[in-house]
């Protein structure tokens, strides 16, 4: 599975930016799908994720009521819509994606493949 992540930039407090990911090389009938991000000298932390199928999905505490999962079937493609961004949203985001639709971990460490990564800055 190839992931690449794109639509980062420069957002004002209070602001919207939206995420994509395009997914290739295998089906994705049977994935999970999930976003973390990784903010300047800290751990690698979960935001959201989703079954590709189902559409069922999951959210960080920090998250929940201004970032929305969702996926796109025909283009293949992964997105997490961001509203109401804060000076603490600020990172670099990552897509991942799983084999296996049952549940939907916070572990970084159970998503094997991953995108490169797009910075996401919120200032006022």
């Amino acid at each position: 599975v190839q992931l690449q992540a794109s639509g980062g930039g420069l957002a004002q407090i209070g602001g919207s930016l939206r995420l994509s990911c395009a997914v290739s090389g295998r089906s994705l009938s049977s994935h999970g799908m999930g976003w973390f991000r990784q903010a300047p000298g800290k751990e690698r932390e979960f935001v959201a994720a989703i079954t590709w199928r189902t559409g069922r999905t999951r959210y960080a505490d920090s998250v929940k009521g201004r970032f929305t999962i969702s996926r796109e079937y025909v283009q293949d493609t992964l997105y997490l819509q961001m509203n109401s961004l804060k000076v603490e949203d600020t990172a670099v985001y990552y897509c991942a994606s799983r084999q296996g639709n049952t549940w939907l971990p916070d572990a970084s460490n159970e998503y094997p493949y991953w995108g490169q990564g797009t910075l996401v800055t919120v200032s006022s």
